[in-house]
């Protein structure tokens, strides 16, 4: 950087630095989401960069515990609020600020770093790979039914406030954590993001709503969302729109997607976001009238390999010596032994002979279990040395429960 000063954020300029983060989207956020934001930001781990007395640059790091293949709950460091002024490209300010941001994960002692981002080509460079994919579904319920499992009419549905019924909805959703790789735990605060719901990002639809499925005296599941009237000249033709969606059960689930589906006045169910492996997708009648998009979604890179290797499970028992070349993150480059299976699992520097060469982007991607090692070797981006070193490692990388992030930041 040149004539820049990169600082830690003061809480006085929170709405100045915020400020800038909005002008770099294009957009506004509502009173109440800036209220919140404010909350949740962790100024001791966000940085301002100045060009004088203006903002130039803006990030933060949040302090998460995401759940990783074998249902460990694993320290991690969320990047978000990431800008950089339309007249301050090509300066290294964005350089500045990742190393910051890696030097700050790697000193707090957690081995993953992890982001959302709004455009996917940015942040290879730094050693993110795309971690997790998620599934946007438009679904035709006119056309498509649904074939539920047994149990599911025991099931009993009834409406509450997303506000009043937040406590219980939250200690549902954290005991769904560990079962699939990157959800996050979340800290106090983080579970008021989920009944935010300002008018300006309705888009025509209601208020949120929330219906919660129960059996046996408890909750099972519940899920969020809002009904967007439309109507033409042959009648009622609105949307459900899912918001989110948790159960316990496949009962719990399919009751609640069975409601969503029969919803009165409407011809549509929208959800935005849901696992690649959703059971949604093997319930309905006629997939090719689900509208399926496929996009990324969470992005991972090791700060510290060998702590994070050993953090996982495998799905099978490994044992293979990985060449790792991380420019941006030296400390990891070199030689690790790592060994494990579905118990437990060790990642060691050692000066036996590589099996697999490849970097961090590549040990991100493969990390939660999303992406095969096999696929990315295929695109030459991982180089076996030693034959049937990579169908080996391939299926113990891998993972039955496909990684999802629930909710951005």
């Amino acid at each position: 950087m040149t004539s820049t000063d990169l600082r830690t954020l003061r809480p006085g300029e929170w709405d100045d630095w915020y400020g800038k983060l909005e002008l770099a989207f294009g957009e506004s956020e509502p009173p109440e989401a800036r209220a919140l934001w404010r909350e949740l930001t962790e100024f001791e781990r966000s940085v301002a960069v100045r060009d004088g007395e203006e903002i130039v640059g803006t990030a933060g790091t949040l302090s998460f515990r995401m759940s990783v293949p074998g249902g460990a709950i694993v320290p991690t460091g969320g990047l978000t609020m990431v800008s950089v002024a339309a007249t301050h490209r090509r300066r290294g300010i964005l350089t500045a600020m990742m190393r910051r941001q890696l030097d700050d994960v790697r000193a707090a002692g957690e081995p993953l770093a992890v982001l959302t981002a709004s455009e996917p080509a940015i942040y290879g460079r730094f050693g993110y790979g795309v971690a997790a994919r998620h599934v946007r579904a438009r679904i035709d319920t006119a056309r498509v039914r649904l074939e539920v499992p047994p149990g599911t009419d025991g099931v009993r549905l009834r409406n509450a406030d997303p506000v009043a019924a937040l406590e219980e909805c939250e200690a549902l959703y954290a005991r769904r954590v560990p079962s699939r790789p990157g959800m996050l735990e979340r800290r106090p605060g983080w579970e008021r993001q989920g009944v935010l719901d300002p008018e300006g990002w309705r888009e025509g639809a209601s208020a949120l709503r929330c219906v919660l499925a129960e059996a046996d005296g408890g909750l099972r599941g519940y899920a969020r969302y809002a009904v967007k009237p439309e109507w033409d000249a042959a009648g009622p033709k609105g949307t459900v729109v899912v918001h989110d969606l948790e159960a316990l059960d496949p009962a719990a689930y399919a009751a609640l997607w069975r409601f969503l589906f029969g919803i009165d006045l409407t011809s549509a169910v929208e959800a935005k976001s849901r696992p690649v492996d959703d059971p949604l997708l093997h319930m309905v009648s006629d997939v090719r009238r689900c509208g399926l998009l496929l996009r990324d979604l969470l992005h991972l890179r090791p700060v510290e390999v060998g702590a994070a290797l050993a953090a996982r499970r495998y799905a099978a028992p490994v044992d293979v010596v990985l060449e790792v070349e991380d420019s941006f993150c030296p400390w990891n480059t070199g030689r690790w032994r790592l060994t494990g299976d579905a118990s437990g699992a060790s990642c060691e520097r050692t000066g036996d002979a590589a099996e697999l060469a490849l970097g961090p982007r590549e040990l991100g991607e493969a990390y939660l279990g999303g992406t095969s090692l096999a696929a990315l070797a295929g695109a030459g981006r991982v180089r076996e040395l030693r034959p049937g070193a990579l169908a080996g490692a391939a299926t113990a990388f891998a993972w039955p429960v496909a990684p999802w992030l629930p909710h951005g930041f």
